[in-house]
């Protein structure tokens, strides 16, 4: 590059990109949340677009035809990111920010061409003489355009084919070439220079050429047999990577180099008392993986994802945990990865404000997370051993591939960690094995619901010609209206009172009556704005055959009053939680049924009894003062001047709905309510308990159902009485002198069983057999708990002289060991922890412990006998190998 660019921060960037195509009469609009709200196809937000595939596959319009943005993504699988390579270079990241502009049916290829060739040169200042464009081989127009319209020679302009210039939403739907903006950034900048074959170009795989931006032409929908038909309304979809252009901009040859991550990695610094120098070995490999993690995990957690072991939750705990192991490679063994939160808040707090807002959060969970992690960790190494060693005693040379699958799913390794363990005792891991059951969890992780995943499919289904569903809902519980269009099972309606699951509230029920005859609605979903009406009990046939028919859609109008009942009431909660715990006690999911509310919420500690006992006196004290509801449709800067709750993770127009329950509550919401509080009748906390990390759940329920409940709490409170044969007031009393008596009689059990133990060690001492001149007891014990069982083991090891005993017992269901040493050999190198290991090893457990004495689980019980019978044999192992 022979010109310098403009010197920009990240910020600057941002808000030049949204001006300049403010100026050009584009819609600026808000990122969506990198947890999606309506798409139960995607994990994660991974492009601008997603946004707007409701209008790209056309069943949902927006109020603008252009519109700017700059969207946070996460990619962390599939063709568009590896987790395994972040850090490994200097390009790759899981959370990375898109600036995007899109034209819905208005201009098209001439005008995105010119106004990116705009901004790159005469707003950034990019050198003309280094920029290149390639184009779809077949898209002569936009050939022809480039030239045209810019200062780009045509012999810079670059045919390639479908796997490089042509997009496509899936197997079918909208498509269309596209076209690239490649800089060459020099020699210098070519990271294959010991390839001899090797040529720097574009699109030639060398960091010397790198894409700047992609403009989408959507002009082609591709049918069922691969076919391309020219669309009516012609889309532009563009996407440029924020940390990419800044890296150019600001002259670095690493993202890791600009103002985005520098004050995230010294901070790294400041913790770990390392200093990165951009290099690839482990340490600075270690700096970019935080750097980079630290990022996807604020944000992802701020949007409402939190770690657990399925989807979302499962990807958010692999980067946490990938992040924590990396960690050791800087030996910090202690939680510290939670401390970078702070610099991601200095860095992106002023354009994503719910970072800030959700900071003590993300925080919390993190640091959770990572004490837990520290915990799996050396448990995961025990089962390696115990695992390697299995098979190395086996003969053979292949590490599980199950087993691998097992550290990485349940205890955080990833694979290569376990691939590098393996080599080092000269073992390969089964690849395939594992890679078959990494397919069988991703299957799982990404499922939905029955009725959810239907209506996503259904989407690719719906012809544009459909017009959206006017939802009569709010006002009436039946209508008369008109059958558009019946897929398989999918019914669409002119108009609905059906209200689609949305919001965390289930989808209404109800019937469809045609002709004299009722057609029973057993779910209702929405896709884009068309609501799918989900049927049983007819064929599709008899459907199909309703198509252009008036018929009555009536909802089941008890079930909704159930509905309403519990989303008002889960209003009253919320209000409720952050008033007595705190404004940090917000909403982190719900779900809204007929019989009963379930409300998850931010807290880090169980909530005391007698705070529950007054969230649920607020919310009845609420219910009695019959507070008016009512809603309304307001701009979103009026609803929050109003100091309306917004909920973080949704998604939200420039016109949203607010519900007001009085003065006391007030929250953006799409669902249905009752029209005064007094209409709840009774709220009644039925549970409260921990979801995740920082987030806890209470289950209520309202109206009818509450007095059932009470009733039969009545009911039981009534049997107790007559069982223990006292007045209620003293039953809790009763009841605990009845367990102080049975502590005490555990207690003489024990003690007399004791007592009796030494009747046991002679009888073991008895059987004893001679190993190598080693004295060895291998036998199953009476023990009413583990420590019984480790009395009993002193006693042998006391008793024994010189040797090694291995007891064992079931208890609860659950089979234990105890190994124990005698002093002389533990100084020779026998070790009770080594022993125990192998022994429950043979029956699928695990265990460890201390030199003289080590105690294990074993998961197959059947199998206790073969573990006793193994013991002789594993202790002479053990003696041959000193």
């Amino acid at each position: 590059m022979t010109k310098k660019s403009k010197q920009m921060t990240a910020a600057e960037v941002r808000s030049s990109f949204l001006e300049f195509f403010r100026r050009h009469g584009h819609t600026i609009v808000p990122s969506a949340p990198v947890v999606p709200q309506d798409d139960p196809t995607l994990l994660f937000t991974n492009a601008g677009m997603n946004q707007f595939k409701d209008v790209f596959l056309g069943i949902g319009t927006r109020p603008y035809k252009r519109a700017a943005d700059v969207q946070k993504c996460i990619r962390v699988s599939g063709k568009h990111n590896d987790l395994e390579e972040v850090g490994r270079d200097t390009y790759h990241h899981t959370f990375f920010e898109m600036l995007g502009n899109w034209s819905f049916g208005d201009y098209y290829k001439r005008e995105a061409i010119q106004w990116a060739w705009e901004l790159l040169t005469e707003e950034w200042g990019l050198p003309k003489e280094a920029l290149w464009a390639t184009v779809f081989e077949e898209d002569d127009e936009a050939a022809e355009l480039w030239p045209e319209v810019t200062d780009l020679p045509p012999e810079r302009v670059l045919r390639f084919g479908h796997k490089d210039n042509f997009w496509e939403m899936g197997t079918t739907g909208p498509c269309g070439p596209c076209t690239e903006i490649h800089i060459d950034r020099g020699p210098e900048y070519c990271d294959k220079k010991d390839d001899p074959n090797h040529v720097c170009q574009v699109n030639g795989g060398c960091a010397r050429f790198i894409e700047l931006w992609n403009l989408v032409f959507i002009q082609y929908n591709r049918d069922e047999n691969g076919e391309l038909h020219e669309l009516p309304a012609k889309h532009v979809d563009t996407g440029a990577g924020l940390e990419r252009l800044v890296a150019v901009l600001q002259g670095k040859a690493s993202n890791y180099d600009t103002d985005l991550f520098q004050p995230i990695i010294r901070r790294i610094e400041e913790l770990t008392g390392k200093t990165y120098t951009g290099g690839f070995g482990e340490p600075d490999v270690a700096f970019r993986v935080l750097a980079d993690h630290i990022r996807a995990l604020s944000f992802a957690i701020a949007d409402g994802a939190l770690p657990s072991n399925e989807g979302r939750g499962y990807v958010l705990r692999r980067i946490l945990r990938r992040a924590a192991r990396f960690g050791r490679v800087l030996d910090m063994h202690e939680p510290f990865i939670f401390r970078l939160v702070q610099p991601v808040a200095d860095v992106m707090g002023d354009f994503y404000p719910e970072i800030r807002e959700r900071q003590e959060l993300i925080e919390r969970v993190i640091k959770t997370e990572e004490e837990s992690f520290g915990r799996t960790l050396d448990r995961g190494l025990e089962i390696f051993e115990q695992k390697a060693a299995a098979v190395l005693a086996a003969g053979e040379k292949v590490f599980p591939g199950d087993v691998a699958f097992l550290l990485h799913d349940t205890y955080g390794f990833p694979l290569d960690l376990t691939q590098l363990m393996a080599r080092e005792r000269g073992l390969t891991v089964d690849e395939e094995g594992f890679n078959r059951l990494m397919a069988e969890q991703r299957e799982r992780s990404q499922k939905a619901s029955t009725f959810e995943a239907a209506a996503a499919e259904a989407a690719t289904e719906i012809s544009a010609d459909i017009p959206p569903t006017r939802f009569v809902g709010y006002t009436k519980d039946e209508t008369e209206t008109k059958v558009l269009a019946v897929l398989g099972n999918k019914v669409i309606l002119e108009e609905t009172p059906f209200y689609a699951e949305s919001g965390g509230q289930v989808g209404d029920t109800g019937v469809l009556i045609a002709d004299g005859r009722e057609y029973r609605v057993v779910d209702t979903q929405k896709t884009g704005d068309r609501y799918l009406h989900f049927v049983e009990g007819a064929s599709e046939e008899e459907l199909a055959g309703l198509v252009g028919k008036t018929v009555v859609a009536r909802i089941d109008v008890e079930k909704r009053r159930a509905t309403e009942r519990n989303h008002t009431a889960t209003h009253l909660l919320h209000k409720a939680l952050r008033t007595i715990l705190g404004e940090h006690a917000q909403q982190s999911g719900s779900l809204v049924h007929p019989r009963y509310l379930r409300f998850d919420f931010n807290h880090f500690e169980k909530v005391k009894p007698e705070e529950l006992e007054a969230i649920e006196r607020m919310v009845n004290e609420a219910i009695v003062a019959n507070y008016p509801v009512k809603w309304e449709i307001v701009s979103f800067d009026e609803a929050k001047r109003r100091g309306a709750v917004a909920l973080f993770g949704e998604k939200y127009g420039d016109r949203v709905r607010i519900v007001e329950v009085d003065d006391y509550s007030r929250e953006l919401c799409g669902g249905t309510h009752v029209r005064a509080t007094g209409e709840i009748g009774y709220f009644h906390i039925v549970s409260e308990s921990a979801v995740a990390a920082g987030v806890r759940r209470i289950e209520a329920v309202t109206g009818l159902v509450a007095h059932e409940v009470i009733v039969e709490d009545e009911k039981r409170l009534d049997a107790l009485q007559q069982l223990l044969n006292s007045r209620r007031e003293e039953l809790v009393e009763r009841v605990k002198a009845l367990l102080e008596e049975r502590r005490e009689l555990e207690k003489r059990l024990r003690e007399a069983r004791m007592g009796g133990g030494k009747d046991q060690v002679k009888q073991w001492l008895q059987s004893a057999v001679q190993v190598d001149g080693v004295r060895v007891v291998s036998a199953k014990a009476e023990a009413a708990d583990v420590d019984e069982l480790k009395h009993l083991a002193d006693l042998l090891r006391a008793e024994i002289g010189s040797g090694v005993g291995v007891l064992a017992t079931v208890i609860d269901g659950k089979a234990s060991l105890v190994c124990v040493v005698t002093q002389d050999l533990v100084e020779k190198g026998v070790r009770a922890d080594q022993i125990v290991r192998k022994a429950a090893a043979v029956a699928g457990g695990g265990g460890g412990g201390r030199p003289h004495m080590a105690q294990a689980g074993v998961k197959q019980i059947e199998k206790l006998g073969e573990v006793l019978e193994a013991v002789p044999g594993i202790v002479q192992e053990v003696l041959r190998a000193k």
